[in-house]
């Protein structure tokens, strides 16, 4: 996978003259997993995308056009693998908040590209201090019996600096997980009388439930200087609770005395583990290490940037699943990079809604129903 490496090996993550690098390690990747997931094969050969077609030289805004996508619907529904388990490095879990979740394994080579992305990454939106700090984590206590990617990635965030704690607002106890707000409302209170850093990691659901908590109990305090609010995993079930950005930026600043500057959001699957964080105005410009498509909901033609549609997802970064293009059931805009003004150039993308799964018989769903016809021959059952 000598593209793939060339392409993670990119020195600027947000820089110019990386297509050629994608473009090889996306037909790399994609013939990697045609030649080694019997479903993978089956669904590109329904699709009329053999190996002639994966090592076709064409432009890559043509390539990935045609490159078939696999609904992340797909992946909730059936195990794809293209490696044999012994193989498999780690496998993490989608959080399976519809009752359904994606299980996707990540082999060594994909881990180390994906820590090479942190690091340029993370060193590029200054995520990274060697001032301790203390961590309040918006999501999951670990546990043995969880293993799904939020979980992994928050812990994971708590060592961008040297940890002096982590306090978790959801805590495992008698078989399921339950939301401690008094415990994470008396740790801001005391954390507030020391001197260092408090950093919150997690969902933005709870931070934005624990912030109205406080507002509504006259809590009010001023965190220590340097303190930050990062924001992943979406909103999940609480997607009719969802505020407007400056709504939550207010209400920080007003309760924890956090500016909008220090308040991060990070965007990701488990089936596309890229690491999007929102630049300086909030906006999630597209890496060298992926590419975004955006997709009609009626023939799935590629759209123009500033127009609505369906968001696939494409990176060449794991070959243990064959999620090199998936298309969730986000619906987003992509814009032009110097709409934003931040200075860097990239596209970035706008998510503006999601699409319920019991209503895309056009969309996401209706993929997924025609891909039906080509991995039904496995097992002779509807996926």
């Amino acid at each position: 996978m000598k593209f793939r490496r060339k392409l993670f090996s990119f020195k600027r993550p947000y820089g110019s003259g990386s297509d050629r690098f994608f473009l090889n390690a996306v037909r790399e990747n994609a013939l990697f997993h045609y030649r080694h997931c019997a479903e993978y094969r089956k669904i590109l050969d329904g699709l009329s995308f053999g190996e002639t077609e994966i090592l076709s030289e064409k432009p890559l805004s043509e390539y990935l056009a045609k490159l078939p996508f696999i609904p992340t619907l797909l992946f909730k529904r059936r195990r794809m693998f293209s490696m044999s388990n012994r193989r498999i490095f780690i496998k993490a879990t989608s959080s399976g908040t519809s009752g359904r979740f994606s299980e996707i394994g990540f082999d060594a080579g994909g881990l180390l590209c994906a820590l090479k992305m942190v690091l340029k990454i993370g060193a590029q939106r200054k995520l990274f201090s060697p001032i301790p700090c203390r961590y309040i984590v918006m999501g999951y206590q670990p546990h043995r019996s969880n293993r799904t990617a939020i979980t992994k990635t928050a812990f994971g965030a708590t060592f961008f600096t040297p940890c002096i704690s982590r306090k978790y607002i959801l805590k495992f106890k008698d078989g399921k997980y339950s939301p401690d707000f008094d415990g994470i409302i008396d740790a801001v209170q005391k954390y507030a009388k020391r001197r260092a850093p408090v950093r919150f990691m997690g969902f933005p659901a709870y931070t934005f439930f624990l912030l109205k908590e406080m507002e509504r109990r006259g809590i009010f305090e001023k965190l220590p200087k340097r303190s930050k609010i990062l924001l992943g995993g979406g909103w999940k079930q609480f997607y009719a609770e969802q505020t407007d950005k400056q709504t939550f930026y207010r209400l920080a600043e007003k309760v924890l005395g956090i500016a909008d500057k220090d308040i991060i959001e990070f965007f990701g699957a488990v089936e596309h583990p890229i690491m999007y964080t929102d630049c300086v105005n909030h906006h999630f410009h597209i890496p060298v290490y992926s590419r975004v498509v955006i997709r009609s909901c009626d023939d799935f033609s590629m759209m123009k940037n500033g127009e609505v549609g369906l968001v696939n997802l494409i990176t060449p970064i794991v070959r243990a699943t064959p999620i090199l293009s998936v298309m969730t059931d986000d619906l987003g805009i992509l814009h032009d990079g110097e709409e934003c003004g931040c200075g860097i150039k990239t596209p970035y993308l706008e998510i503006i809604g999601r699409v319920a799964p019991d209503s895309i018989k056009t969309c996401a769903a209706g993929a997924a129903e025609i891909l039906n016809e080509t991995v039904t021959a496995l097992k002779g059952e509807r996926v």
